[in-house]
């Protein structure tokens, strides 16, 4: 027990810069995946195009971002992890300035999808930086707390967010990424860090520009079917033309010699059941992050500032929690951590329902508080044991490609669930628009919970389950 507490709390220089890394590197992708929904009402107010507007400033940066992230794992392997980051850093800052001066929505949706294929390139290599150079424990902790900085950037964007828009405007939301980025810069010239380069591999265009159709065609459909309708040949062409490219990037993903998304890792059952899960997790924090402020603001006429800090407690409980419960997964097996985890959280949505009962006087302490921190727990025991089980369960050579997956399960899954909004909501966000999407938020967690309960393995039967079947060729 104490070599192995050693082995945790001894850390060379190199990978305490590696964690650094790592973390700051996918923060500014995390940070600005959730900061722009607090933004969203100012921008829409500021620049025009309502609600619509709004779900294509999300989704334009998650169709990129989603649909490259696997083209970024196969680019590490061959161009190397290191000099894909540096890429990704510098074209991030670029494109977050582009967002902060775009004088119209159209400019904006634009920038937003170049920032995506930056920020793409961010986090599969950061997370495979952390799995090739730990292991074992230490490896489970190194995961915990780069969940727990990539999670408090997912959470925490839209406190930071709230006080950037009421105090110097919302071009800052974006300006703020330059910061975080020339750190992180500077540290890749710390570490010195030798590239690793794959010369057998190679990249397969033809699946990524079959991803990126399907998945663009199918989300144009579903947000702009409200204005349009489902008749027009303006939604049903791309609609179709979307579902038929992604049924053959997934064709293409079977035959491909060097696949972006190689089927088999599914058959691993962790992995599978593991991503399976994500899909459900990750929808309903893509649905809840966005309501939650969007509804603060423009319908109980909350302050960005004020409608942001409502999440700070969740925050708080990542940070204290995250890297603890990603030990003990570590120890014990992360099935029901994922299982009860997701769970609790969903319930934590329920709680807040009761916001809906006086919208003309939303007490945050009676109405919003209770749900926050069970949703809080709830969080904070799901997302490290999620990421080690789902890492853990393929070889080390893998995981730049599994997180890859991962991370582009995690992504689209919130990508469809913003386009949805729309139909859940309708026109106008009200309080029974409101209603509705917690219900169905609350539902994705549970039901992502339950997937994790059944279907995850701790290690011992896991290894037990590899031990009987045959080998998978990679």
């Amino acid at each position: 027990m104490a070599e192995k507490t050693k082995e945790i709390i001894a850390l060379t220089r190199d990978q305490r810069l590696v964690i650094w890394i790592a973390i700051l590197a996918s923060f500014v992708s995390f940070l600005d995946g959730s900061i722009i929904n607090v933004a969203l009402p100012a921008i829409a107010k500021d620049l025009g195009g309502g609600l619509v507007t709004q779900q294509w400033v999300v989704d334009a940066y998650l169709i990129t971002l989603g649909s490259l992230i696997l083209l970024a794992g196969s680019l590490s392997d061959v161009l190397g992890r290191i000099v894909i980051l540096r890429i990704g850093l510098i074209g991030f800052g670029v494109t977050s300035l582009l967002c902060a001066i775009a004088p119209n929505p159209g400019v904006l949706i634009v920038a937003r999808a170049l920032q995506g294929v930056a920020g793409a390139l961010l986090v599969p290599s950061s997370l495979a930086l952390i799995t090739s150079t730990f292991s074992g424990i230490a490896r489970a902790k190194a995961i915990g707390q780069w969940t727990a900085g990539t999670t408090i950037a997912f959470l925490a964007g839209p406190v930071l967010g709230g006080m950037i828009i009421d105090s110097i405007g919302w071009q800052w939301v974006f300006v703020i990424n330059v910061f975080p980025i020339a750190a992180t810069l500077y540290l890749l010239v710390l570490l010195r860090h030798r590239d690793v380069r794959d010369p057998g591999v190679r990249i397969d265009f033809l699946g990524a520009v079959l991803c990126v159709v399907g998945l663009g065609g199918t989300v144009y459909a579903l947000i702009e079917q409200s204005h349009f309708g489902w008749g027009s040949p303006v939604i049903l062409v791309p609609f179709i033309v979307g579902i038929v490219c992604f049924a053959g990037f997934l064709w293409r993903q079977n035959v491909a010699k060097h696949p972006l998304m190689p089927l088999n890792l599914f058959a691993v059952r962790n992995f599978g059941v593991g991503n399976v899960a994500t899909a459900f997790i990750y929808a309903a924090l893509s649905l809840g992050s966005f309501i939650i402020v969007v509804f603060l603001q423009q319908v109980a006429h909350w302050s960005a500032t004020f409608a942001a800090l409502s999440t700070l407690p969740l925050s708080l409980l990542i940070i204290g929690l995250s890297s603890w419960f990603g030990t003990l997964s570590g120890k014990y097996g992360a099935r029901w951590f994922m299982g009860f985890g997701p769970i609790a959280a969903g319930a934590g949505f329920l709680l807040m329902l009761a916001a809906t009962q006086r919208i003309d006087q939303v007490s945050y302490w009676y109405m919003l508080f209770p749900g926050v921190i069970l949703f809080g727990l709830g969080l904070s025991a799901t997302v490290a044991p999620l990421t080690s089980a789902i890492l853990g369960a393929i070889s080390e050579q893998q995981s730049g490609i599994g997180s890859a997956i991962n991370n582009a399960v995690a992504r689209v899954a919130g990508l469809i669930a913003i386009a949805f909004i729309g139909l859940i909501i309708g026109q106008t966000l009200d309080v029974d628009g409101f209603y509705r999407v917690i219900l169905v938020t609350a539902a994705l967690l549970i039901i992502g919970g339950v997937v994790s309960a059944i279907g995850i393995q701790n290690p011992k039967a896991a290894a037990a389950a590899a031990a009987a079947r045959p080998t998978i060729k990679q």
